[in-house]
């Protein structure tokens, strides 16, 4: 009896690290399948490597398309691995084109479905994430919340599985690896002053596809009285280039992207970091940098409450307003950072325990 593991995305490779690692401990058969859906080796590979992974059982090689291309893609070449190998389980961390095609295969070929990381929502239906994650949650049959806001969300959907609150896998995998992140000399290689620079970061197609979003956004941030890295998704940088945009002469740094112990020591050390990813906005809670999300809206209310995430969209007089609060209220916003809603860094023990006694995996 064993666990499939579906992961195709840099977020999905860094939450699941914990649940591999302790699976391992634990006596627990897990199976990497990587989808492929990053398939770039700054997004996937060195993510393997630095994180000490091992190498997936297969890897599906989708690589880019249409969402439906993706999930149709991978529901096709993932039905062979799971006839062939039949799982107990398959567990799909996350919210990802991935993770739905895992979700979706696996419970028409009549396996048990686990969700990590259920529950969040944005109530934004624009966004492919909630749809996919709210379709994830309705066919789980079990299912582990981050947050308790996440299982109250959970509860007020009458879902028909059984909902575990347990924590955040990426709570786990910060706290491993801070220190190595302490050690990193990746500030001073790029000449950075502590708490005088801000980390960019953009992906999102609805804030850099759209040429005229992308300028906004990009001219409300070169406002910013202090200097902008900016490690550049690959889709990013093409966009960037076919639109004929470019940042040269202004505060905001390109630079390549950084790995995550990098990532986690640019974060610390920034004074504010402004992004559309969901992942970051926790990273950057933990790391106690105020945060603005070019969004209108986030899955991770918890922040915006503790009043340490400040949701801007793309418009240039919010995000500079932002800016102006954050770098006037430092001190204080820095106060705010006293309550952790994702746990205690022990959610992966407690989601492993739970499908080894669900399931009996062994070695």
């Amino acid at each position: 009896m064993s666990v499939f593991l579906i992961l195709g995305t840099r977020p999905q490779i860094i939450k699941s690290v914990p649940i591999v690692q302790e699976a391992l401990k634990q006596g627990l058969v897990m199976q990497i399948i990587h989808t492929g859906q990053h398939y770039n080796p700054a997004l996937s590979n060195v993510f393997f490597e630095e994180l000490s992974l091992q190498e997936p059982f297969a890897n599906l090689n989708v690589r880019s398309g249409s969402h439906i291309y993706q999930i149709a893609e991978i529901m096709l070449r993932l039905e062979k691995r799971i006839v062939e190998e039949k799982p107990s389980v398959v567990l799909v961390p996350g919210d990802t084109n991935s993770a739905l095609a895992g979700a979706i295969a696996s419970v028409k070929l009549g396996i048990h479905l686990a969700h990590l990381e259920s529950g969040a929502r944005s109530y934004d239906m624009k966004m492919a994430e909630e749809i996919n994650r709210r379709l994830i949650d309705h066919c789980a049959q079990t299912l582990f919340a981050p947050t308790s806001n996440c299982k109250k969300n959970l509860e007020e959907e009458s879902v028909t599985g059984t909902i575990y609150q347990t924590g955040d896998t990426m709570f786990d995998v910060f706290v491993s690896f801070k220190d190595k992140a302490d050690k990193s000399d990746i500030t001073s290689k790029l000449d950075l002053t502590n708490e005088e620079y801000a980390i960019l970061t953009a992906h999102r197609a609805e804030n850099v596809d759209d040429p005229a979003k992308l300028k906004r956004l990009l001219q409300a941030i070169q406002k910013a009285e202090m200097p902008v890295i900016f490690p550049i998704h690959p889709r990013t940088k093409e966009r960037l280039k076919d639109n004929g945009i470019s940042l040269d002469s202004t505060n905001i740094r390109t630079i390549d992207p950084v790995g995550y112990i990098e990532m986690l020591a640019l974060l610390k050390n920034a004074k504010v970091a402004i992004t559309d990813s969901g992942g970051l906005q926790k990273e950057a809670f933990w790391s106690k940098t105020p945060c603005i999300t070019t969004r209108d809206r986030t899955e991770w209310t918890e922040t915006v409450n503790l009043g340490v995430n400040f949701i801007t969209d793309v418009d240039p007089a919010k995000i500079t307003q932002a800016l102006k609060y954050i770098q006037d209220n430092y001190s204080e916003i820095r106060s705010r950072f006293t309550n952790n809603p994702f746990g205690e860094g022990n959610a992966s023990k407690k989601i492993v325990k739970i499908l080894k006694e669900k399931f009996y995996c062994r070695n």
